[in-house]
């Protein structure tokens, strides 16, 4: 998967010390061929260095002109778990697909103008979680782990202490303000991070009623499958996995009728999906389960979308069914071009979700080419849209204990991608395990760990925030996490943001992208 062609320290010269070398500095791969040189020809020469600076730099001068348009449409990529180290292999990782080295590699992130810091942290936790982190990013307030769309006076899993509570999110402003609004995630749709968008629940793990205690249903709290449909009507399009959250107890599911563990859970005996069918029947609303029926869809014909891809949480992009399942990519260009029809603009939710989950179960390979992927939609949603009237944030919600590196000086071989924690803590007669042992190559193989622990745990560091668009500046230097929504509020005119639109005078404070057009077209002609 990700290896590390160049070899920048080896102190021994025998042969099995190369031999050892060759293994400790791989990532996943060893060396891709061995007659070729460790790092490209080109860069022995400084005049290659010289050039690339110069490039950057007069790339950097043209910042100097802010974007200080209005933004018609926010889209906000969240790349679950996706800290600083998943960026810089996941870099690394793209690269090497397409035949390269790999770190000299750019990201579809990396093309953006404006990078800051968020941090991360809950109100009741240094190292957070995905649902306090996600009513920051999408609410505009901190909150306590565990919870989503609720402020800090709420209290995990006790229900009495939602009501007065509740916060609103960045989708509820767009949507109140006339814009269509959609969620995209390779979770459920029901998981933290989409759920902070339109639920108010103390509880993240309430995803239909069979989740909950039955004093939290007896006190009249809701279950995040049934806050979807019912928290903020006609949400123009959501596409992931949880189909099993919305059908009756035990009921078949469509794509595994005879697996158990998919059938419906839902103990109120509601199917959540045909009321909606019903609902949407007569206003251009389609319900999808499968990539054949999310493809065949004509855009312009399709008002309202509803996709659920798989039971529980969409699979791995390494084992996804080609034939039946969308990639990240593929969704978020029909939700792009569904969405876009709006003449107000619109609001869109993506998240990368198992990015996360690949870490927490060891599995670097999967979670790198799960943010590989979601780099994929990045670069798709740049081109159905303009930086001129397209605010674009990527960001993580939290990171992990993952990172590689490594010298050439130790006598039992590692990969270069480790982990602080987690399940592949493995001791063999006494001493950590030779990898050149096994085949570490394979998809599902867990990266070494220095703590033994069944599930890898989140960092608590820091995290990047990417920004492209109108008033993309506004994001720099170190910031809370809390901050994000109110910065892609006020881009757009939104919300709480909304004074500045327009100045005393009646002039627009912040150009919509057509005034700055015609102010070049009028120039043009004062010139010719």
């Amino acid at each position: 998967m990700l290896w590390l062609s160049r070899v920048t320290y080896q102190p021994h010269t025998d042969d099995n010390m190369k031999v050892t070398a060759l293994l400790i500095i791989c990532s996943w791969l060893l060396l891709g061929s061995l007659g070729k040189p460790q790092f490209p020809e080109q860069e022995k020469d400084p005049k290659f260095w010289n050039t690339w600076a110069q490039r950057t730099l007069k790339n950097a001068l043209t910042l100097q002109n802010l974007n200080k348009n209005k933004a018609k449409n926010l889209i906000f990529f969240l790349g679950d778990g996706m800290g600083v180290p998943t960026v810089t292999a996941a870099r690394i990782l793209k690269g090497q697909l397409n035949g390269q080295s790999g770190e000299e590699t750019l990201l579809e992130m990396d093309k953006f103008p404006f990078v800051s810091l968020a941090k991360t942290y809950n109100t009741n936790a240094q190292v957070p979680d995905s649902a306090g982190t996600a009513t920051a990013f999408l609410c505009g307030v901190k909150a306590n782990e565990g919870t989503v769309g609720v402020s800090a006076a709420a209290v995990r899993s006790q229900c009495n202490t939602t009501e007065g509570n509740e916060v609103t999110s960045i989708l509820r402003w767009a949507k109140d303000a006339g814009k269509a609004v959609g969620i995209v995630t390779t979770t459920r749709v029901n998981h933290a991070t989409p759920s902070a968008a339109y639920a108010h629940s103390v509880d993240r793990e309430w995803y239909s009623d069979s989740e909950m205690p039955a004093e939290a249903l007896q006190a009249g709290c809701k279950d995040i499958a049934r806050q979807l449909f019912e928290n903020i009507p006609n949400i123009d399009v959501v596409l992931g996995g949880g189909r099993k959250y919305m059908f009756p107890k035990n009921k078949s599911d469509v794509e595994y009728p005879n697996v158990l563990k998919h059938s419906g859970t839902r103990k109120d005996g509601r199917n959540l999906v045909q009321e909606w069918t019903d609902r949407m029947k007569d206003k251009k609303g389609h319900y999808v389960w499968n990539k054949k029926q999310l493809l065949s869809l004509n855009p312009n014909n399709v008002d309202y979308l509803l996709g659920l891809f798989e039971p529980g949480d969409l699979t791995y992009d390494l084992e996804r069914n080609t034939d039946n399942d969308p990639s990240l990519t593929e969704m978020v260009e029909v939700a792009i071009k569904i969405l876009r029809k709006n003449p107000s603009g619109f609001y869109l939710l993506v998240e990368g979700g198992r990015i996360d989950h690949g870490h927490h179960e060891g599995k670097a390979k999967q979670a790198l080419h799960e943010a590989v992927e979601m780099d994929r939609a990045i670069g798709r949603a740049g081109l159905l849209t303009s930086i001129h009237d397209t605010l674009t944030i990527v960001t993580a919600d939290h990171s992990h204990v993952f990172n590689f590196g490594g010298y050439t000086i130790l006598h039992i071989p590692f990969t270069s991608i480790l982990y602080g924690n987690g399940p592949g803590y493995k001791i063999v007669n006494g001493a950590r395990e030779n990898v050149s042992t096994i085949d570490y190559q394979e998809n599902n193989y867990q990266a070494q760990a220095a703590v033994p622990l069944s599930m890898e745990t989140h960092g608590g560091e820091d995290v990047a925030v990417f920004a492209k668009g109108p008033l993309a500046h506004l994001l720099h230097g170190v910031h809370e996490q809390n901050y994000i929504p109110h910065v892609m509020a006020y881009a757009a005119c939104i919300g709480q943001n909304r004074e500045h639109c327009l100045a005393h005078s009646g002039t627009a404070g912040l150009r919509p992208v057509f005034s700055s057009i015609a102010a070049i077209l009028t120039a043009t002609r004062l010139l010719c």
